[in-house]
């Protein structure tokens, strides 16, 4: 069975981001494994630091996974922080990090109209930067996502079955 590492852009509990996650997580139960990487416990990016434990464990993390979904909020039309700080980690040494041909797949949510497609280009951006294979596929955004959500949860069933599909073929694609 293949596993999936879900990278969240946020650290609140409580985030559409979280909720996107753990909807897309139920609906592909079954089909894959799942493991959740905590990019909170992570230092600020220093390359003087070269033997931080738990930067090792994120890269291990993400090199043992078969592919990665990455689900983040937009903030000020970017990536949030934690997760810009947590791909620099990730993406040493230059052009031979544990993202280099690693599959990736993004989705955004965003209480905007947009659904985060700034971040999304952003991420994207940064992803190919670290020779990653982000899925070619339909930009997933998650627009108004704070209304959409039930019980901590992302509750457009139109948005988790199209989410759903394009996992589906991520996965089959692994």
């Amino acid at each position: 069975m293949r596993t999936l590492l879900f990278i969240c852009g946020s650290l609140r509990a409580a985030s559409s981001a979280r909720g996107t996650q753990r909807a897309l997580q139920a609906a592909l139960a079954g089909a894959c494994a799942f493991d959740e990487a905590d990019i909170g416990v992570l230092p600020h990016y220093n390359a003087d630091i070269t033997d931080n434990p738990e930067v090792e464990a994120f890269k291990r993390q993400v090199a043992e996974a078969d592919g990665v979904v990455f689900v983040t909020p937009e903030y000020n039309y970017g990536i949030p922080g934690v997760l810009k700080n947590a791909i620099d980690w990730a993406s040493r040494p230059g052009y031979a990090s544990v993202f280099k041909d690693k599959p990736a797949f993004v989705i955004t949510v965003s209480g905007g109209a947009l659904g985060g497609a700034r971040a999304q280009f952003q991420l994207k951006y940064a992803l190919s930067a670290m020779l990653a294979r982000v899925f070619p596929y339909q930009e997933i955004v998650v627009p108004t996502a704070n209304d959409k959500m039930k019980d901590g949860v992302l509750a457009d069933e139109a948005i988790i079955s199209f989410a759903t599909t394009a996992l589906t073929a991520f996965i089959a694609e692994l």
